[in-house]
């Protein structure tokens, strides 16, 4: 049995959360855990949204299994979470499970320099918000014969593949950012950035990153980091 010892009990609280957000989306979610020293990343992929999402937890001390020192595997959302004890900040690493084939696809942990262009906080929560209003006005609008899974799916790719500012980031990672609990109202510890690396861009929050691959560059729209 593996235990990892987080820094506080914030931290666990923290993960807690974000698991908790990935389980409303999937209730089957599995997520991708990546330690190294004492920083743990927590990967998902929440399906309303097809991105692949990040969670940074500070750990107590380095990671350190016998001679592994760093853990690398694929597990239940929901095991994790159940196993999450707030008050001793620890949780236990569940059996590994078969990835999904999103846990192979991750952006590059190099490389990264900053883009111009992002709007200001309170400019991307306006964002959302507009997008998600004119989403549910469409959609309350068109005619009942009209009202269809394919129909509903093309008003929602108009609206979130738009981009944001003067920058090539798609409205939708924006949206996930904010769901997912890494774009916040009070922005206390700092504001998000926008950085590109290769085919990839990255919006950073102190709480998550989502990072996108540029359009026409693969078939994985989002990703977070």
């Amino acid at each position: 049995m593996t235990v990892l010892h987080l820094a506080d009990e914030t931290e666990a609280a923290d993960l807690a959360a974000f698991l908790s957000r990935l389980l409303h989306y999937d209730r089957g979610a599995a997520v991708r855990l990546q330690a190294t020293g004492t920083a743990l990343a927590v990967f998902g992929r929440p399906p309303s949204f097809e991105v692949l999402a990040v969670r940074a937890v500070r750990l107590a001390k380095p990671y350190e299994n016998g001679l592994d020192l760093t853990l690398d595997v694929t597990v239940s959302a929901g095991e994790l979470l159940e196993s999450i004890d707030e008050a001793a900040a620890t949780a236990v690493v569940p059996s590994a499970v078969t990835g999904p084939p999103w846990a192979g696809l991750l952006p590059p942990r190099g490389g990264w320099r900053t883009e111009p262009g992002l709007p200001a906080p309170d400019a991307l929560h306006a964002m959302v918000a507009a997008a998600v209003a004119e989403f549910r006005s469409r959609t309350q609008e068109l005619a009942p014969e009209r009202r269809t899974r394919a129909e509903l799916d093309r008003i929602g790719r108009e609206i979130w593949s738009r981009t944001v500012g003067d920058t090539n980031l798609p409205v939708r990672a924006v949206h996930a950012a904010q769901s997912l609990g890494f774009l916040r109202p009070t922005q206390t510890a700092g504001n998000p950035a926008l950085f590109s690396s290769g085919a990839w861009l990255r919006l950073r929050t102190p709480y998550g990153s989502i990072a996108v691959r540029r359009a026409g560059l693969g078939a994985l729209d989002v990703t977070v980091r």
